[in-house]
């Protein structure tokens, strides 16, 4: 009996080892990650990276997958480090994936980024989870003077940014060459700190918020993060679906926002933490409903409340809205918050 319990076990092992689906999903995974970073990537790093999206393998066993995707085609070794960098054909696999493993991408991010988040609201310092946007450098200057009154405007999450040349990074993100990176506070920030007082947040979804007299008027395009791979923001700038500038102007346009819903007991907290968030620099919470209520004509679950956190990428809109386009990273990584500098000092 003993010896069959045991048999058993190996099967079951063996199976999870070689479940060709299971295979397949940790490959998109390192594929994905190789996309994201602009160097190459190490079995160590991959390691790392992959049980922080909670999949958990050994370095080694990351190698011998690489090496397979070497043979394949998919990536690509660089140097003597087995650092990797993904291929032509590595990109037509991520998006030929399958369904399931291309949903969920955003929220997972999202879950991801507040646990990753050590802000401290009274120190100011901390990690913090930040949007990576890269600049052509000839056009920085004038992106610069287009971004500004965004942030002065208060539509951004916070008026602290990091910028750094071509070769530098970011977090850990590397500068292209030709380009100028700059780093934005992402709202996911106020997750992070809600999370760590306790108080669970339900990420909704992000849209296209409408302002009339600088106030919230309704939604008026939205996706759910649990329905895609990419952060909405990213979809809705390159889709030219913002006036933020108007709104600088008017107090009247479509701006980026998200929509979160709090548990009802917690609603009294979160608006003591709003003081402490301003007093450190963070305005990302546009506006709080009553419980039970609708919040710019969106309904809430009757025990929840809602809540509209302003895009963290609203000053990269309003550069594209000029013509100016950036490559953004939404969502991409956590740096600390004490090396952001203040949007006018730059």
């Amino acid at each position: 009996m003993v010896i069959a319990d045991r048999n058993t076990a190996i099967d079951c092992r063996m199976k999870q080892l070689f479940d060709p689906e299971d295979i397949e999903r940790k490959n998109i995974l390192m594929l994905k990650l190789l996309h994201a970073s602009s160097e190459s990537l190490g079995a160590r790093v991959l390691a790392r990276r992959m049980q922080e999206q909670g999949v958990r393998l050994s370095e080694r066993a990351v190698r011998y997958h690489l090496k397979l995707m070497d043979e394949k085609g998919l990536t690509k070794l660089i140097g003597r480090r087995d650092g990797r960098t993904i291929t032509h054909l590595g990109l037509d696999e991520i998006t030929n994936a399958r369904v399931q493993d291309k949903l969920s991408l955003s929220i997972s991010r999202i879950d991801v980024l507040s646990f990753r988040t050590t802000f401290d609201l009274k120190n100011k310092s901390g990690f913090v989870p930040v949007n990576i946007s890269f600049f052509p450098k000839d056009k920085f200057k004038r992106a610069l003077s287009v971004m500004k009154p965004v942030f002065k405007k208060k539509l951004a999450v916070s008026n602290r940014v990091a910028v750094a040349r071509e070769g530098n990074k970011l977090g850990d993100i590397v500068v292209p060459e030709g380009k100028v990176g700059m780093a934005t506070l992402c709202s996911i920030v106020i997750n992070g700190v809600l999370l760590k007082h306790g108080i669970p947040i339900d990420s909704k979804f992000g849209g296209i918020l409408q302002l009339r007299n600088g106030d919230p008027l309704r939604f008026v395009e939205l996706i759910h993060y649990a329905g895609s791979s990419l952060d909405p923001s990213e979809i809705f700038i390159r889709g030219k679906m913002t006036t933020v500038g108007e709104v600088v102007k008017d107090n009247e346009g479509k701006i980026l926002a998200n929509f979160r819903e709090i548990p009802a007991l917690s609603r009294s907290l979160v608006e003591d933490l709003l003081a402490d968030f301003k007093e450190a620099g963070v305005n990302g919470v546009l506006a709080i409903g009553e419980v039970g209520s609708p919040l710019a004509q969106t309904n809430v679950d009757i025990n929840k409340a809602g809540m509209i956190l302003v895009g963290g990428l609203n000053p990269i809109a309003a550069a594209h809205e000029e013509g100016i386009e950036a490559e953004n990273r939404a969502m991409s990584t956590v740096m600390e918050f004490s090396e952001m500098n203040n949007i006018e000092e730059i």
